[in-house]
């Protein structure tokens, strides 16, 4: 019996769709220029794709370029780009393409997107349903944070990932000013270099009262600053808080574990 041979788009792109059809995963799977090219003139073989992960390919601005002219995924939600060499060109491409439109989660952790490119998707009309946005890893600066801090084109942002962004106090306090951001729910901030400055900013801030989740471990928050935390007004949603290596005494760190906010805790990572 004669087998025929996969086509191209069979064997590289649609024999990593799951079988209802929602899921392609395309994480390290050294995909190539071609093979974006297919993945873009797939037609309606893809339109039930909702999650889409090209993490860990070596993707560059012009791979997002191509990526982001594709019209065949239309109920897209999902979009996995971790570990690829995105710049702020990159950034705004992706900003301003229709791709993103239905986006409620995109991550782009470990790339190479600074405060120009923050800035694209600060002001993106297309990233209105967008929930979750991992930035994780990025050389963003306060620069960056402080224009997510002054957009209005994010109003479904819930959660915000800026671990290791070199924002520092600055950054955060831009975060704990924002009105913008005020529906944020999940926080991560770690290795940072925030100071009791930064944390007493966050502690503070009426605009972080829906917070449920915040981390802010690995930072160079001192007694001030883990007090302020453990004392806020606003915390009152707080269930989980990630606080370890930072360099709070065990006589503070005491009296944090014994504090009404630890008490209403489900979480309290600590030293």
């Amino acid at each position: 019996m004669k087998i025929e041979a996969k086509s191209k788009l069979e064997e590289h792109i649609l024999s990593h769709l799951t079988p209802e059809g929602e899921f392609l995963d395309l994480e390290d799977k050294n995909v190539t220029p071609e093979h974006l090219r297919l993945l873009c003139q797939a037609g309606e073989t893809l339109q039930g794709v909702k999650q889409l992960d090209l993490s860990n390919n070596g993707l560059g601005d012009a791979e997002i370029e191509f990526l982001s002219k594709s019209r065949c995924l239309p109920k897209l939600e999902k979009l996995f780009l971790n570990h690829n060499k995105i710049s702020n060109a990159g950034a705004k491409t992706l900003a301003e393409s229709k791709l993103v439109q239905n986006i409620s989660c995109l991550m782009l952790e470990a790339n190479q997107i600074g405060a120009n490119g923050t800035q694209s998707f600060a002001t993106s009309l297309n990233l209105k349903n967008l929930e979750t946005l991992f930035l994780d890893s990025n050389p963003i600066g306060p620069e960056g944070v402080e224009a997510l801090a002054r957009s209005t084109c994010l109003p479904s942002l819930t959660a915000l990932h800026m671990d290791s962004t070199g924002i520092g106090n600055q950054g955060v306090k831009a975060i704990a000013a924002s009105q913008t951001l005020s529906k944020i729910e999940k926080l991560y901030l770690c290795s940072n270099k925030i100071g009791d400055e930064g944390a007493i900013a966050l502690s503070q801030s009426p605009n972080l009262s829906h917070l449920t989740c915040l981390s802010i471990w690995r930072n160079e928050i001192r007694d001030a600053g883990g007090k302020a935390i453990a004392e806020s007004n606003h915390f009152l949603k707080l269930e989980r808080l990630y606080m370890s290596l930072n360099l709070i005494e065990k006589k503070t760190r005491k009296l944090i574990r014994s504090s009404d906010l630890a008490s209403r805790l489900k979480t309290l990572v600590m030293d």
